[in-house]
């Protein structure tokens, strides 16, 4: 691994990211990103639908990256996180037009081991309760439909606690 770190511009809320499994939907270099110990999560309050209440430009959380995933087709990826801890470092985002750079922890002012590092959430115990298939014909030798993608994204998003547009469903086949 390496000592630089990936640093994100996001206006996603703290439980947000902890329901995703880390910090997603970011256009970057995937082979760079995953050679990063660390993701530090920056506050972008001036976005339309902010979530968090951190000050703009502040390093509100950094993770353990554990891996860097797909989130979608749309080539964004989902930078995975092992343990996290709550940082406040004002002025960490120094700007620039992409929102993922890459610094260092000691740039960032950042000691790992000082850190209260926590266990990221795991998903919900038990299969997630979706809403139940609409009445109609079964399509011919079943006995169900199955799930639209609208209905498998509401299931999810009460489940998750979060919005149906938050959910990224990817069918490999």
């Amino acid at each position: 691994m390496t000592e630089e770190v990936v640093v994100v511009f996001t206006a996603k809320s703290i439980e947000q990211i902890l329901a995703e499994g880390g910090t997603s939907s970011w256009r970057l270099d995937r082979n760079h990103a995953r050679q990063c110990d660390y993701a530090v999560c920056t506050r972008n309050a001036h976005a339309d639908w902010v979530e968090g209440a951190e000050p703009h430009h502040t390093a509100f959380m950094i993770g353990k990256v554990s891996g860097v995933a797909p989130s979608g087709d749309n080539g964004r990826f989902l930078v995975q996180f092992s343990e996290y801890a709550k940082i406040s470092i004002p002025d960490a985002w120094k700007g620039g037009r992409n929102p993922v750079s890459y610094s260092s922890l000691a740039d960032l002012g950042i000691d790992p081991t000082q850190l209260d590092w926590q266990p990221m959430p795991q998903g919900p115990s038990g299969s997630a309760r979706l809403p139940a298939a609409p009445e109609g014909p079964a399509p011919s030798g079943g006995t169900s439909r199955g799930l639209t993608m609208a209905e498998a994204k509401a299931g999810l998003a009460l489940t998750f606690g979060v919005r149906p547009e938050a959910i990224e469903i990817t069918i490999r086949g």
